[in-house]
């Protein structure tokens, strides 16, 4: 079915875990502990079928050894993952590839076994030892009391084949915003855009997860994630209206670093005067090279040397796309995000953490109402490619 070599494999965070706001946290562990490729990502929203046969699924094709775990985790599926009170909960599928990509995931998730049910020998390392809990009766050990596994892997690679070919088929055409919530005031919700930058995607590290937790203090639901690559048009298309923005607050910068470099270079002081011809001359035709590379910084492609057919291909750099929803997120992802320049954002804000310069300053957030739908057109928030990455990798 595959190459032997590059297989794919998936985990599924459970809906108790993106109601928890635990999203974050799993992914710096999944991300910083395997040298696995995240090759696509996408909230699912499973109706009863797709439960009941990939609960069937599990039991039936879980080695024997491991059955009464196999029981624990399809009867845990059948009872959660399905709609309930007429509404479906939401669910992440995180697609990932290398080699042995189950035996990695699997390592990382953590195993369900009763030497690890003894409260005593937990000790944090694994996803399931940090955030899933067990709780058997003291007096009968092999009555469950209350058991939420966090996350879902599959143990093998033929068990991750079958699933995904499951996947395949009952969310072919799903939707990949969910609107799943019936809000008392719908006037006061927003939805608001944030991309993961490619700065972020450079090796294997738990920053995209950390991100994602210190927006999770939001309080605000994400009802969308996509693995996205722009092409050096969309990136264009994205940051072309924040050209002129972008040269206006650069320019005076530049020009007062370029006089100051000059004084010192030449131990003579220059005037106001030529402070301003310098930002209005050299300064702004540096903004605009930097505008050029924000673009290249995106996409992989810079403006100006991309040959014409290739202006639309999908760049070489990766961002993931995340749309969040609640009442008044613009400005709430936009506080814990930060102004542009790291330098200048306070404390405890994502681009102070992570930022490192204007440009390479770890996420985008989108800024009102009207550019996060005028955002969420140029990256096609609808469309999601999980479902064509998994038909290609079965096909192969």
């Amino acid at each position: 079915m595959a190459n032997t070599k590059q297989t794919l494999s998936y985990v599924i965070v459970t809906p108790y875990s993106i109601v928890k706001s635990r999203t974050g946290g799993v992914i710096s562990r999944l991300l910083s502990r395997s040298n696995l490729e995240l090759a696509g990502a996408q909230i699912i929203a499973p109706d009863e079928s797709f439960v009941q046969e990939y609960a069937d699924t599990i039991r039936r094709q879980s080695p024997q050894n491991l059955s009464s775990e196999a029981d624990l985790l399809a009867d845990y599926i059948e009872q959660n993952f399905g709609p309930s009170g007429g509404r479906r909960h939401r669910s992440l599928l995180l697609i990932f590839r290398g080699e042995n990509p189950c035996g990695k995931l699997s390592g990382i998730c953590g195993g369900l076994f009763p030497e690890n049910r003894n409260l005593e020998l937990l000790h944090g390392e694994t996803i399931r030892d940090t955030y899933a809990d067990l709780i058997l009766d003291y007096d009968d050990p092999k009555k469950v009391i209350y058991f939420e596994p966090a996350v879902l892997t599959p143990l093998h690679q033929e068990l991750a084949d079958n699933n995904l070919a499951l996947f395949a088929r009952h969310f072919k055409n799903s939707e990949n915003v969910i609107s799943n919530m019936a809000y008392h005031e719908s006037a006061k919700i927003e939805q608001t855009m944030v991309i993961l930058k490619p700065d972020n995607w450079n090796y294997a590290s738990s920053k995209p997860g950390a991100v994602i937790d210190m927006f999770s203090r939001t309080g605000l639901r994400i009802v969308g994630i996509k693995i996205f690559r722009f092409s050096m048009n969309q990136a264009l298309d994205f940051y072309s209206p924040m050209e002129p923005a972008i040269t206006e607050s650069l320019a005076p910068i530049f020009g007062r670093k370029a006089r100051e470099i000059l004084e010192k270079e030449f131990a003579f002081s220059l005037s106001e005067d030529t402070g301003r011809i310098l930002g209005e001359s050299f300064g702004r035709k540096y903004a605009r090279e930097q505008f050029l590379k924000i673009v290249e910084f995106m996409s992989g492609r810079r403006p100006n040397t991309c040959p014409a057919h290739e202006a639309d291909k999908p760049g070489n750099v990766k961002c993931m796309i995340l749309l969040y929803e609640g009442e008044n997120a613009i400005q709430k992802i936009r506080d814990v995000l930060g102004p542009t320049d790291p330098l200048e954002a306070p404390v405890g804000t994502v681009r102070r953490e992570f930022g490192s310069s204007p440009m390479v300053n770890t996420a985008h957030a989108s800024d009102s109402v009207e550019n996060c739908e005028r955002e969420k057109g140029i990256v096609r928030i609808n469309e999601n490619s999980v479902i064509t990455l998994i038909e290609e990798y079965i096909l192969s």
